[in-house]
């Protein structure tokens, strides 16, 4: 009897056991199915390459008669065809991955800071972030900031605006939104404002429960997209932000790199810094656009080019490239506080192939890539035509990166390069010697992207 009674109660042990063990088993499954996919990936890829020779060495290591059009035949298309196919699901098993880590355990909080300058793509990118449900997005929360310190342009002021805006990252990485009180202007009432800079770019702010009823009386400044909502709650935004599993947030107002060391060891934080660039040449045009009437000195020496252009202007344009230059040469470095939590990224790359970089990006955040987010990208770089909106998230991407070449007149291209060129070096954007290699769009302006960008 002792016996008969015992068994059962084993048994349910032994299920129980296998129950609370049964999505670790799972994952361990992903895991080796990655492995294998990873090993029969490089085996594909190698025998891609071998393919990728000329006929003629191919001949000649195999003693044998190949065809001219061996390269260009079926052979190679399906090899490329399956590879691609192995690097698809790999992408697929590494985001199912991590959602199976987060089904039992939502694993480690991350927090991403894209760190950009004005015209280079950021809202473009940012937005790759706003997509992903998990993610809580803030659009240039230091705007508010920077109205306030009233940022100037080296000396002592600039490393003391530089400080204000590190520390407000940290707390809003922390999710203690009410730090904006201090800036926000008029100062919120109650905790409400109907101010927050650009709060539609900002899924988490325009969803609910963040989002109220809307109120008639009250002047929403800056409201969302696609619903009514009432004035921002900040106690509300700040238990949306706890709520979510990662902060993501997207700033072109801070560029020394080396301030942000505290953050990275803050231990309360788990930071990964994207550090996205432009070919400075595209973005003096499209500044030239989007902010006519701070150019105005610029567009007047390129429309009449009798007088010198100002050079508190090349200046500033040099002060612009070069504090680019040093954060990224940091990054590059390698130094211990950031090896494995800096990447460099250029829109261009981006532009180009946005699927396969937001990809990137996600597996160097630690984030899954999930199908919104690629939905979202699939719709929004295929677009017929940019509309008028220079501040526009919706491009055919790859038509549109390098349209500045042909309305740029070539004197203009030579001062940025002349001004910017040790850092269009580093980041490996080509000159353009003449005005002709400057409109010829079969001449590259890129080089390729260095897989050493990301430490």
């Amino acid at each position: 009897m002792e016996i008969r009674c015992a068994l059962p109660q084993d048994i349910r042990e032994l299920l129980h056991c296998l129950k609370m063990r049964s999505k670790y088993a799972i994952l361990l499954v992903f895991v080796i199915s990655l492995i294998i996919i990873e090993k029969e990936n490089n085996f594909i890829s190698r025998v891609s390459d071998k393919l990728k020779q000329s006929p003629q060495a191919l001949a000649e290591a195999n003693s044998t008669e190949v065809s001219p059009g061996l390269a260009k035949n079926s052979s190679l298309a399906s090899l490329q065809e399956l590879d691609a196919a192995f690097s698809q699901l790999r992408s697929h098993l590494y985001n199912i991955t991590l959602q199976l880590e987060g089904d039992g355990d939502p694993g480690p909080r991350r927090h991403v800071l894209l760190m950009a300058t004005t015209r280079t793509g950021s809202s473009f990118v940012g937005e790759f972030f706003n997509q992903q449900g998990s993610i809580f997005y803030l659009f240039e929360p230091l705007w508010h900031v920077e109205k306030t310190v009233n940022f100037l342009s080296g000396g002592a002021s600039a490393v003391g605006s530089a400080l204000v805006y590190r520390d407000v990252l940290k707390q809003l990485f922390l999710c203690d939104l009410y730090i904006l009180e201090n800036f926000i202007s008029p100062v919120p009432e109650d905790h409400l404002t109907p101010f927050l800079f650009r709060r539609g770019s900002s899924h988490s702010l325009c969803e609910e429960p963040v989002c109220t009823p809307s109120t008639k009386k009250v002047f929403e400044k800056y409201y969302c997209k696609n619903r009514r909502c009432g004035p921002l709650n900040i106690t509300l935004a700040a238990e949306a932000c706890r709520r979510k599993q990662h902060v993501a947030l997207k700033t072109v107002r801070i560029r020394q790199l080396e301030f942000l060391q505290p953050l990275v060891e803050d231990p309360r934080l788990d930071l990964r810094i994207i550090q996205l660039v432009r070919d400075p040449r595209a973005v003096l045009a499209s500044r030239m656009v989007a902010f006519s009437g701070k150019y105005e000195t610029w567009k007047k020496w390129v429309s009449e080019g009798e007088a010198p252009l100002q050079e508190e202007e090349v200046q500033r344009l040099r002060y612009h490239c070069e504090s680019i230059r040093v954060s990224a040469e940091r990054g590059l470095r390698r130094p211990g506080w950031l090896r494995g939590r800096y990447m460099l990224v250029r829109y261009e790359d981006v532009a180009r192939a946005p699927l396969r970089k937001a990809r990137e990006m996600f597996r160097f955040a630690g984030l899954p890539l999930t199908p919104q987010v690629e939905e979202w990208i699939g719709k929004n770089t295929q677009a017929p035509r940019d509309g008028n909106d220079v501040y526009s998230t919706c491009k055919n991407s790859s038509e549109q990166f390098d349209k500045w070449r042909f309305s740029m007149p070539f004197k203009l291209a030579q001062v940025v390069q002349d001004v910017c060129a040790p850092a269009m070096h580093l980041f490996g954007y080509k000159l353009a010697g003449s005005p002709a290699a400057l409109a010829n769009r079969s001449f590259s302006l890129l080089e390729e992207a260095q897989p050493a960008w990301v430490t």
